[in-house]
């Protein structure tokens, strides 16, 4: 609660001081010294207030003024930070995703290509193999031609062989 644009606290050190002035005259009365409040003392009240409303000008409002801009920028920074927290997590998020889809994506064309790779060996293995097989009846017909070629030259000199043969087992011509 605020009185007349002071401070709570600056009202209770101002009673403070007059109930401290009020018990001294109360314990120190009966004894030698007897201190009677006069118009001096209403000066030194004024006095007090105007240096508690001048130290209030002065001293007390640009330090609150100070403290809540304070707490403004750091509310204000507390909550940067949180956004930039949340825009770093989500940030994390979708790079890890990107990092998932494109690993995913890399592992999906890679079994694209290795099938690519293992149909096209296929293709060249079968072409391989027919041009083998064709190699091989060429050779075959070829062997078998010069089988042929050679056993009809054979077969004409077949009549001298056995001739010849039978000379040298007989010993005579035959």
């Amino acid at each position: 609660m605020k009185i007349v644009g002071l401070n709570r606290n600056v009202w209770i050190i101002f009673y403070f001081i007059l109930a401290s002035l009020w018990f001294a005259g109360v314990a120190f009365g009966a004894g030698g010294i007897t201190v009677i409040p006069d118009w001096t003392l209403f000066v030194q009240i004024a006095n007090f207030l105007v240096i508690i409303w001048v130290l209030n000008i002065i001293l007390f409002r640009p330090i609150r003024n100070i403290l809540i801009q304070r707490k403004e920028k750091i509310t204000s920074l507390e909550q940067n930070i949180e956004t930039s927290d949340k825009e770093a997590t989500e940030k994390n998020e979708a790079f890890d995703s990107g990092i998932r889809d494109a690993r995913a994506k890399g592992l999906n064309e890679k079994n694209a290509l290795l099938q690519e790779a293992a149909d096209q060996e296929r293709e060249i293995i079968d072409k391989i193999n027919q041009k083998a097989q064709a190699d091989l009846a060429e050779v075959r017909e070829k062997i078998a031609k010069d089988a042929e070629a050679v056993r009809a030259s054979l077969q004409k000199e077949i009549d001298t062989f056995a001739s010849a043969i039978g000379q040298k087992i007989l010993g005579r011509a035959l």
